[in-house]
Parts: C-alpha cells; structure tokens; sequence
C-alpha cells in the first residue's frame, strides 16, 4: 500500500454507490433470487461506499484498509472460478469432414 498522501481508491466512490443502488434493485434481486435462490448481500457494497466516502472526507487509514481488503476479496473470488473447457491447442484433425446425418433421415 502506498502512503496516504498519494493514495486513491480502486474505484470512484460513485462506482460502489451504483454497485449498491443496482444490488438493492428489484431487478436485481428477482434475477438474484432465481439464480441463486437466495437474497443478494448488499452489505460490502454499503460498507464499501461508507468506506470510500470516509477517505475521501477524513483520508482515514482504516478506510483505506477496509476498501483495498474488500477488493482483494473481490479480485480473490473472481479468480477462484476454474475454466469449465480446456482451450484446445488446435483443431481436431478431422474438423473440416461433413458432419454425421441423423439416422431417423
């Protein structure tokens, strides 16, 4: 972490107040809920907003902290996900022959 003079947060305090306003949304939350089948947590987008406010006000230090560990969680959890296919290296050999004809034709 840089010192707290020459630092900004990861995103403009408007950006987690969007992020906020869309995850309280009723869209969001029906999509979330289907998908899901269970409420969005909102929450650390609040906390992030407070957060970011608070350092661009204050310039505290524990802002500063709690907004760089809430996007390392976020970065964390986006990488966790595994690829579902393995890229190919290169075609199958046999990619340009016609495909098989269904057998009720």
């Amino acid at each position: 972490m840089a010192d707290s003079s020459g630092w900004q947060p990861p995103r403009p305090c408007e950006a987690y107040r969007a992020e906020w306003k869309l995850c309280r949304s009723a869209r969001h939350f029906l999509h979330h809920y289907y998908v899901h089948g269970e409420r969005p947590a909102c929450e650390q987008w609040r906390r992030d907003l407070a957060s970011c406010r608070d350092w661009e006000e204050r310039r505290s230090a524990e802002a500063q902290q709690s907004l760089c560990e809430s996007e390392r969680a976020r970065v964390r959890a986006a990488r966790k996900h595994i690829l579902v296919w393995a890229p190919r290296q290169s075609p199958p050999p046999d990619w340009h022959l016609p495909l098989p004809q269904e057998k009720d034709e």
